[in-house]
C-alpha cells in the first residue's frame, strides 16, 4: 500500500523522498527591488524543516510588467536571479526536490506595481471576489513575445540558481490563467490554451533535464468559467508536451476556497479529474493537514502528492513529526520506492 513516506520517482534523475509537497505561498519578504532578504532566506528554512518531498519557492514575476504586490519575489534580473541560490540550497538540505514557481500577473495587479503597464490577453477585467480591477489593455503580438522571453529567460536564472523543478503559474487568474479562461479570453479551448503550451515548449528545450510543473487551474468556480473536463484536456496537452507534474490548485477566480466545499481535501475533486486524465503526477491541494487523509487519497488514487501548506507555515517541525516521520514500526526494507499513483 502507498502512503505518505513513499518515495516517488520524478523522472530525469529526481526522486521525491515522500508524498508530501510545501506548496508556493507568498512571503512578502522581498526588497522593493523583488531580491530575496534575508527575511526571505530565514522563512524558507524554517519552512524546508518540514521535511517534504517536493518544495517550491513562492511566485517570482518573470518581467517587471507582471508584478503584483510590492514585496514580491523576483526572478526577472541576473541580481534577482542570484538571490535565488540560497533559497534552493535551502529546501535541498533537508531532501527536498526545489521548485521555483514562476508568473506573471497579466491584468491581475495594479499599475503601481507593474511599471504603469496593464496587460492581459483581452480587455476584459479579471474577476476576483474581493475587488474590482482595472480593465488591461490587450496583449499585442510583442507583449506575446516579451512574455515567452520573459519565461525563458527566468527558467534559465531558476535552473542556474541550482531548482531541480521549474513551474509555471497558470491558476489564480493570474497571466496564464486568463488566457486559459473562457472568462477572460473568450476563444476556442485550443486558442486558450496556445500561449501556455508555446512557453512550456519553450523550457523543454532549454532544460531537457530539469522538471517542469504547471500549477493549473482545476476549475474557475464561476459561471462560464472552465470545468474539470476542459481542464483535463489542457492536462493532456501538457502532458504531451512533457510536462512531468501538474499542480491542481483553483482557476480564473483566484485561490479561495469555494463556498460550497468543506474540510480536507476542498480542491481535491478537481485533482483526481486530471489525475484520471494523465499519467504524470498530480498533486492536490486544499487545506490538507492530517496523515490519515493524505494515505486514504493516495491509495484511492486521487493524486500521487498532497500539498500542505498551512499547516506546514503554521509550524514545520511540528508537521514533520506527527505527520512525517514514520512510526517505527513502519521503517522496514518494505518501504522501497515505488512507481505507482
Amino acid at each position: 500500500m502507498l502512503s505518505r513516506f513513499s518515495p516517488k520517482d520524478l523522472g530525469r534523475g529526481f526522486t521525491a523522498q515522500n508524498r508530501v509537497v510545501l506548496p508556493p505561498m507568498a512571503s512578502g519578504t522581498a526588497g522593493e527591488d523583488g531580491v530575496a532578504t534575508a527575511a526571505t532566506l530565514a522563512h524558507y528554512r524554517r519552512l524546508a524543516e518540514a521535511g517534504t518531498g517536493i518544495a517550491f519557492v513562492e511566485y517570482s514575476f518573470v518581467d517587471a510588467s507582471g508584478r503584483s504586490e510590492p514585496n514580491q519575489l523576483g526572478a526577472a534580473t541576473a541580481a534577482q536571479g542570484r538571490a535565488l541560490a540560497p533559497l534552493a540550497a535551502a529546501l535541498k538540505a533537508h531532501g527536498a526536490v526545489a521548485g521555483l514557481q514562476l508568473t506573471h500577473a497579466g491584468g491581475k495587479t495594479e499599475r503601481q506595481y507593474s511599471g504603469g503597464v496593464l496587460m492581459a490577453p483581452r480587455a476584459i477585467a479579471v474577476p476576483v471576489k474581493d475587488r474590482t480591477l482595472e480593465i488591461p489593455t490587450p496583449m499585442t503580438p510583442a507583449d506575446v513575445r516579451l512574455w515567452r522571453e520573459a519565461f525563458h529567460a527566468a527558467a534559465a536564472r531558476g535552473a542556474e540558481a541550482g531548482f531541480d523543478l521549474i513551474e509555471l503559474h497558470a491558476a489564480h487568474g493570474y497571466g496564464l490563467s486568463q488566457w486559459l479562461s473562457p472568462l477572460t479570453h473568450p476563444v476556442p479551448l485550443a486558442g486558450r490554451a496556445e500561449l501556455l503550451l508555446a512557453v512550456v515548449a519553450d523550457l523543454r528545450r532549454l532544460l531537457p533535464d530539469k522538471l517542469l510543473a504547471v500549477r493549473l487551474g482545476g476549475a474557475d468556480f464561476l459561471p462560464g468559467g472552465n470545468t474539470p473536463v476542459e481542464t483535463a484536456q489542457i492536462a493532456r496537452w501538457l502532458e504531451a508536451a512533457g510536462v512531468d507534474l501538474i499542480d491542481v490548485s483553483s482557476g480564473v477566480g483566484g485561490w479561495r476556497r469555494p463556498d460550497t466545499r468543506q474540510g480536507e481535501g476542498y480542491l481535491v475533486p478537481e485533482a483526481a479529474a486530471i489525475q484520471a486524465a494523465v499519467a504524470i503526477p498530480v498533486i492536490g491541494v486544499g487545506g490538507i493537514e492530517s496523515g490519515a487523509y493524505i494515505d486514504a487519497a493516495l491509495n484511492d488514487g486521487l493524486f500521487a502528492f498532497a500539498a500542505a501548506g498551512r499547516a506546514i507555515l503554521k509550524d514545520p517541525s511540528a508537521f514533520r513529526a506527527t505527520v512525517l516521520t514514520p512510526p517505527a514500526a513502519s521503517r522496514t526494507p518494505a518501504d522501497s520506492p515505488r512507481s505507482t499513483a
